[in-house]
Parts: C-alpha cells; sequence; structure tokens
C-alpha cells in the first residue's frame, strides 16, 4: 500500500488534485479515480498510519462499502438524568480496514506540502507546480489553501481512551454501547465530561472521557485524570486501565467550529476544512465518504452537451456537489445550537442533554444529521424548534442568548 515516494506526476494535467491524505481526501481521490479521472493526491506523510477511531450511524454510512470496514454495530444508549435507548444502530469504523478500502493504486501520490494553489495549478512547498483542473483542499482544519486569516480560537473536541476487554468494559458499561454517559462519576467539579464507551470488534472496547466542546479545549491532563477516578470508581484497579501502553489509549483534539473556507478560484474544500464537521457531534467521516460519491460525479460528467464545460464551471459544479448553499445555511443553524452548548453554566449541560434525547427520534436525527439531512432547512429548523419546545424556561433563556450574541468563552468553572 506505500506510496510512490518521490514520483512527480511532471506536466500532465490531473482532473483532480487532493491537497491532504486524510481520510476526506482518500475518499475523494478514491471516489474520482474509480469513475476513470485522473488524480493525483499531495500529503507530507503519505504512508502515515491512521488512528483515530470514527464512528458513525449506520444510516449514515454510503452503500457499497467495503466488507470489514464496519468493525462493530449496535443500539446506543445515552445517559444524562436519565437513561435514553437511541433506536438507532451506531457503527464504529475499522480505521485500518477504512484506509485500506479507500487507498487506490490509480491515484498518483506525491509526498509533498500544497502551499498554494489558483484556477489550473498547484503549488508545492517545494517549489513544485502541478497542473489540475481541480485542487481539493483536505488538510482539515488548518485550511491550507484558504484565503482566510482567522486566527481566533476554536471550540475544541477533547478525549482521552483507553481500549479494554469486553468483561473489563462491562464493568463500567453494563455491556452497553454509550453513546453518551453524563453521570459525573469521576467526581470532578467544573465542565462537565461524558463516557463515549464502544465495541471495537475482535473483543476490544474503547473507555473514552470526552468534552464534547469547549473553548479553549479540556486539557488532555484533565480529561486523563478524570478518566482514571471514572473507571475507579467503576471498580476496575490501577492495572487494569492501560494508560502506558501506547497502543491501547487515543487522545483526541479537533476543532468543531472551524470557519467557513475561503476559496480561490479553483479550490474546493472537502471535510474539516470545508468545514464538514458536525458542530454538535464532532462526526464528519461519513459525511466525506457521502461527498466524495458526489463529488465524483460532478467531475466526471463527460456527455456531448457538456463538453464543452470550462474550469470555472466544473469547480462551481464541484462547489455544489460537495457544499450546496442550503447544507451551509444547516451548518450555521447547528453552529448557533454549538453557542447555545458553549454559554451553558455547567450545571446545566446534563439537564440540557436530558431534554435534547427525549426529542422524537425524527428531530433528534435531523438534528444530529444522522438521516442525512444536511441540506434540508426545513427539517433542520423543525427539529431545532422541537429543542426549543422541550426546554424549561430557563433553559430557553440561555437558547436564546446563545442565539443572539453567538460564540463565548466557556462560562468559568
Amino acid at each position: 500500500m506505500g506510496p510512490r515516494d518521490g514520483h512527480r506526476p511532471g506536466l500532465r494535467r490531473a482532473d483532480l488534485l487532493v491537497a491532504g491524505g486524510g481520510p476526506a481526501g482518500w475518499s475523494a481521490a478514491h471516489a474520482c479515480a474509480r469513475r476513470g479521472l485522473d488524480v493525483v493526491l499531495v500529503d507530507p506523510r503519505p504512508d502515515r498510519t491512521w488512528r483515530h477511531t470514527y464512528g458513525a450511524w449506520c444510516h449514515e454510512l454510503p452503500d457499497g462499502l467495503a466488507p470489514g470496514v464496519v468493525a462493530a454495530h449496535d443500539v446506543g444508549w445515552a445517559i444524562a438524568r436519565h437513561a435514553h435507548w437511541l433506536d438507532d444502530e451506531y457503527a464504529i469504523l475499522d480505521t485500518p480496514a477504512l484506509q485500506r478500502a479507500l487507498h487506490d493504486d490509480g491515484v498518483r501520490v506525491v509526498r509533498g506540502r500544497v502551499v498554494a494553489a489558483s484556477e489550473g495549478r498547484a503549488v508545492l512547498a517545494d517549489g513544485t507546480g502541478i497542473p489540475a483542473e481541480v485542487v481539493a483542499d483536505a488538510t482539515g482544519a488548518v485550511q491550507a489553501l484558504s484565503t482566510r486569516s482567522d486566527r481566533a480560537r476554536r471550540a475544541e473536541q477533547t478525549a482521552v481512551g483507553v481500549v479494554v476487554d469486553e468483561a473489563t468494559a462491562a464493568r463500567v458499561t453494563d455491556g452497553r454501547l454509550l453513546f453518551m454517559d453524563w453521570r459525573p462519576r469521576h467526581g470532578r467539579p467544573g465542565w462537565p465530561t461524558f463516557l463515549y464507551a464502544v465495541p471495537l470488534g475482535g473483543g476490544r472496547v474503547l473507555l473514552e472521557e470526552t468534552s464534547l466542546a469547549r473553548r479553549p479545549g479540556l486539557p488532555l491532563p484533565e480529561l486523563t485524570d478524570r478518566l482514571c477516578r471514572r473507571l475507579r470508581a467503576a471498580g476496575l484497579r490501577e492495572s487494569e486501565i492501560p494508560l502506558d501502553d501506547p497502543a491501547r489509549v487515543e487522545h483526541v483534539r479537533f476543532p468543531v467550529d472551524t470557519p467557513a473556507h475561503g476559496s480561490p478560484d479553483g479550490v474546493v474544500a472537502l471535510g474539516a476544512a470545508a468545514p464538514l464537521v458536525h458542530p454538535a457531534s464532532g462526526f464528519s467521516v461519513a459525511r466525506s465518504l457521502r461527498v466524495a460519491t458526489r463529488l465524483a460525479d460532478a467531475l466526471a460528467t463527460r456527455s456531448d452537451d457538456l463538453a464543452d464545460v470550462d474550469t470555472a464551471d466544473r469547480v462551481a459544479r464541484a462547489r455544489q456537489a460537495t457544499r450546496g448553499r442550503a447544507a451551509g445555511v444547516v451548518h450555521g443553524m447547528r453552529r448557533r445550537g454549538l453557542d447555545v452548548l458553549l454559554r451553558l453554566p455547567p450545571g446545566e449541560v446534563p439537564e440540557f442533554f436530558d431534554r435534547f434525547f427525549s426529542l422524537p427520534a425524527t428531530h433528534r436525527r435531523a438534528y444530529l444529521g444522522s438521516d442525512g439531512s444536511d441540506d434540508d432547512v426545513l427539517r433542520a429548523m423543525r427539529a431545532m424548534l422541537c429543542v426549543f419546545a422541550r426546554l424549561n424556561p430557563r433553559l430557553r433563556g440561555h437558547l436564546v442568548a446563545g442565539a443572539l450574541c453567538g460564540p463565548g468563552a466557556a462560562p468559568p468553572d
């Protein structure tokens, strides 16, 4: 699976050049190469192994995933002040299998870093110029090709997790897949965190202490301490919490409110660079997989009546396929939901999620985007109105303040 290190595509013009070799970049490269397009992928470390754990609701995953990509799935639970059974199957992906499935030998891989792009050309840090009809920025929250210079502190999701065997995990979870467990069993005051406990397949379970969103992100050492306290409170011994084994520890830190991408001519943003990260959940992989198929369809259109479509039109089609205007509106509405969360007093957060998970499944799915409604403005609006109707007067006041006042720092602990 190794890339052809040092290979340069010379002056041959590519249909698509992808900057960034993560899941979003390889999803697009793979989908387009399978449609017969000439694709170049540029990444500083194209042979690196992906290590993060990716999850998604089963019905938001695209059809045709390679066998083995879904490592495990089950119906999950959310626990705030009360337990809520979520009548949706939640899937955990096998990250190495996903990486293997998306790799495509038909993609020309270049080791390097794209530092600039304009219509018809991408420039690498070493000065190499690569001609390409369309350039995709899949560099994540870095947004390497964006013309924006917004360096404001972003709200971050942070987490620390350990991988244990099923029997050990069952002493903490009662054998359930816990999408969120807000019970403060760690005994620490301040900004609330929850336990995310999911099966990884092969008799392994990830137990992860998670801060959904905070500005600035809750520090990893604090999460490590809370995880240990939570697991000890459930009866685990120090020797059963493998924090000294790097292969069984996961550290997570990424922004959930990346600003809109300032795309120069000829550039389309993908994945977290777009941004396609859901502000309320941090999910993006399933969306990137679906978007990749739409991008390939847009770029592979070669019918006679479109044979004379110029580059600008093709880029416009690609942008519409990856994130149209309606999807941008829905994302903006969900960003307001993030603002509400960030402005809640710490003690109110579990109550908010108790109300949220009591929503009818259709509205809950619409807000989380798990029904594929990322570009359905009316459905998203109905879901947010339903959330408002379920809140008590105090929480409604916080919602209105978050909607009117916009982003804020985390309340004092």
